[in-house]
């Protein structure tokens, strides 16, 4: 470039950079000192509007910005959305099939293919309400019922949906019902997962006896071959707190008396529920809190009996690691 080239372009740069700011302009201007404010460069991956000059970020994120694969066709072609996702809670994995009587170029077809697709049409729709599958998309949609009265996050489903299809295949669906099978699937998942559910609850949702649950539950864990850990006490302090509002001093204390007691060993074979809520009524009862066991009770959805009864069995373990 020549040197009056250059001297022009110097000279078109600093008009350019001394034009004042316009309320209605598109892209902003660079407010800082002795910064030319050109040129603008939009960033099309984060969608940030910056000053060339100087590096300032002007806008953290512009309303029009591409696909973040627009530079590589290989790579937007493999990472582009193609519909949603295949999924073993759906009776079908969400892969169902429509068949229209257009090709692709959206031509209508002949007479001869138009009745051949009629006919796997049949096919098709005889194969959905076919016995095996009625049954599996019964099952699947009740355990989505249960996933929306439970509060249960998709994986704990997903889990489920793929518990119950082994059972299928180990045929423990004869002579069981569905529904308890997937009440059983799913308090599975929740203890392999570490989601505090108990069987009482999953009984209350799905108006099946918690008799007939755990019998299912004790059935599956023998033929699948389940390897599955023990609820802890601590998963469901904070949901019996809450729910009987209990103070944060009370619920740190019930968590260090929970964890001294699995440390001794004494939590074996007790009910998980029955010795938090215990642990929280021993933690009032210390911190002069005005809890009752009802109370308690009425937010564990266990008896006061038994709650009754682990209380009594803290206070003389704590007792006697006081003596000693």
């Amino acid at each position: 470039m020549s040197k009056h080239k250059q001297i022009l372009a110097k000279q078109e740069l600093e008009i350019v950079a001394n034009v004042p700011v316009q309320k209605n302009e598109v892209f902003p201007r660079c407010t800082t000192h002795d910064c030319k404010g050109w040129p603008i460069i939009t960033d099309n991956m984060s969608g940030e509007i910056l000053c060339g000059s100087c590096g300032l970020v002007l806008e953290e994120k512009s309303l029009e910005t591409i696909s973040p694969h627009w530079s590589d066709p290989v790579d937007y072609l493999a990472k582009k959305s193609s519909g949603s996702i295949n999924t073993l809670a759906m009776f079908d994995m969400n892969m169902t099939t429509i068949m229209s009587k257009r090709d692709s170029m959206g031509k209508s077809l002949s007479r001869t293919a138009k009745n051949e697709f009629y006919r796997l049409k049949i096919l098709n729709a005889r194969s959905i309400v076919a016995s095996k599958n009625r049954t599996l998309r019964s099952a699947l949609v009740f355990l989505n019922m249960l996933q929306m009265k439970l509060g249960i996050p998709d994986s704990i489903v997903e889990n489920s949906a793929h518990m119950y299809r082994k059972a299928i295949r180990a045929k423990l669906t004869v002579g069981r019902k569905s529904k308890n099978i997937i009440c059983a699937c799913l308090y599975a998942s929740c203890k392999q997962r570490g989601i505090p559910r108990s069987i009482l609850e999953i009984s209350v949702a799905s108006n099946i006896s918690k008799k007939e649950i755990a019998r299912t539950y004790r059935s599956l864990v023998e033929k699948l071959d389940l390897s599955i850990n023990p609820f802890s006490s601590r998963e469901f302090l904070a949901g019996i707190a809450n729910e009987a509002k209990i103070s944060e001093k009370s619920r740190r204390d019930a968590l260090e008396m929970i964890y001294s007691i699995e440390k001794a060993g004494l939590s074996q074979g007790k009910n998980p529920k029955a010795l938090a809520s215990a642990s929280l009524y021993l933690a009032c009862v210390l911190n002069a809190e005005r809890k009752t066991q009802a109370e308690i009770a009425k937010a564990s959805r266990i008896t006061s009996t038994t709650i009754r009864t682990r209380y009594y069995d803290l206070k003389k373990f704590f007792l006697e690691t006081i003596e000693s």
